[in-house]
């Protein structure tokens, strides 16, 4: 079947996709609005409001599911960003219904040990699927993934499958939507990101760079934020000391004086000195306050959010906030979904995990989220906490073109119910015929579109041809 689904998907349009990402050039540009991973808009069918609620509903969410956009054309998009962002206040039944039966989750540091990894990392990779999929609280799962690819942690790496979990659940999943500044200070003193970029090797006499290379270039300033290499070696320096306990407190954080090295330090042109906690929170200030840093933070929010290339204009309206709120993230993403950037943004490339997600939410699919469907993920090349540099999963278009083909193969494997653990009613979903279609692409299918759906006879099949055509693959 899946050569089969190949070429009929190619046939409704998704060969241009591919031949762009073999060529790279023209068309490329044709199809990704002139390189910036942009489709132009589709003929839209609906009204106004109800193009909106999608659009809302495509980047603040892992997608509508059925009767989304209708009920958030009655509620209002501005009344739904202001709930997302109180996610406390949202009941989430299902999802902490469905979490909860997790263990391993809510486990301390220390006990996370006595399990394998695999399985440690299995059930982590569980959770973080069944919350995008099924978790009221959309916009929380969302910025969890930004702020998981922006302090991106491999768990392939040393004791990272174990302390992975509570870096997630204790760092990014708490400070998700609160203060940059203390989102940071709880990163530089998470176990897994100083076992992963080696920060517990950090000493006095021999310092080791590597955190704060990563700490300036990928965490705060960005890479032409202004520093030099004299900055770096400075920095590691105040951040020497800095230990992850072994035996009966295996997995905790602690300062060691004894190997911190206390001296005077210049990090940015100011001096820093003190005990290894006073020295952390003292560079933290000065990253934080940088105005490179709120121009970095700034630019990777657009890019997420609006485009592959959002307008200078946007980020430094974005960064303007940032550094008027002191980092605080709820009134930087306000303003930035409330611009008119964002509101008229055509659709974007989604990554590989947006697409399964969304198509999976799109579809009311019941799934365990275990290894097989893990599987997929892994085969199209995002599967969560898996990238091994610290730079986190690309956030480009252009990164993703010409890796299409293992989509087609999941669109048709979830179709024709062949994921363990995983299923979808397909009796019934497209009996409906264009209603179903105009509900999951938002727009009617073309006339070659039409016939070329019509070629098909089974339910299965022509489920797949829809999540293959190129609006779905943008959103």
């Amino acid at each position: 079947m899946q050569r089969r689904g190949f070429l009929k998907m190619a046939g409704l349009g998704m060969a241009g996709v591919l031949t762009a990402a073999c060529d790279g050039t023209s068309h490329w540009k044709a199809w990704f609005g002139q390189g910036q991973g942009n489709l132009p808009m589709a003929d839209w069918q609906g009204t106004e409001a109800e193009r909106q609620a999608a659009h809302v509903l495509n980047r603040m969410t892992y997608g509508p599911r059925p009767g989304d956009v209708e009920t958030l054309v009655r509620q209002g998009w501005k009344d739904f960003l202001e709930n997302q962002l109180q996610p406390e206040a949202i009941p989430d039944f299902q999802a902490s219904l469905l979490v909860r039966r997790i263990s391993t989750l809510s486990l301390r540091a220390p006990e996370l040990f006595d399990f394998p990894a695999e399985e440690i990392l299995t059930e982590l990779r569980q959770a973080t699927l069944l919350r995008a999929l099924y978790s009221e609280r959309q916009l929380l799962e969302v910025m969890v993934e930004f702020w998981g690819d922006h302090f991106n942690i491999f768990a392939g790496k040393g004791d990272c499958a174990w302390l992975k979990v509570t870096d997630d659940r204790d760092v990014l999943r708490t400070h998700a939507l609160g203060n940059f500044r203390r989102l940071l200070r709880a990163v530089a003193t998470s176990p897994a990101m100083l076992v992963y970029l080696d920060g517990t090797a950090n000493v006095r006499g021999n310092p080791n760079e590597n955190y704060a290379r990563e700490l300036m270039e990928l965490h705060t300033l960005g890479v032409n934020g202004g520093y030099s290499q004299t900055d770096v070696k400075e920095l590691a320096r105040a951040l020497t000391g800095w230990q992850v306990a072994n035996r009966f407190r295996r997995g905790t954080v602690s300062p060691d004086e004894s190997r911190h090295d206390g001296s005077p330090v210049v990090v940015l042109g100011q001096e820093v000195t003190g005990t290894a906690e006073a020295e952390l929170d003292r560079v933290l200030d000065i990253l934080c306050t940088h105005p490179a840093t709120a121009h970095f933070l700034a630019f990777k929010l657009c890019r997420r959010f609006v485009s592959d290339q959002p307008s200078a204009a946007l980020v430094q309206q974005v960064a303007t906030r940032f550094i008027q709120t002191g980092g605080e993230i709820k009134p930087v993403l306000r303003i930035l979904f409330h611009s008119e950037e964002f509101q008229s943004a055509p659709p974007k490339f989604k990554r590989p995990y947006r697409f399964a997600v969304s198509a999976l939410r799109a579809l009311g699919a019941r799934c365990d989220g275990r290894q097989p469907l893990q599987e997929q993920f892994r085969d199209m090349g995002q599967l969560p906490f898996h990238w091994p540099t610290p730079n986190g999963y690309p956030d480009v278009a252009e990164a993703w073109a010409a890796h299409v083909l293992p989509r087609w193969n999941f669109a048709c494997d979830l179709a024709a119910g062949r994921i363990q653990g995983t299923r979808i009613e397909t009796a019934g979903i497209v009996s409906a015929g264009e209603k179903f279609a105009e509900t999951l692409l938002q727009r009617r299918l073309a006339p070659h579109e039409q016939e070329a759906f019509a070629l098909v006879t089974s339910e299965a099949e022509r489920i797949a041809l829809l999540l293959c055509l190129p609006d779905f693959q943008f959103g």
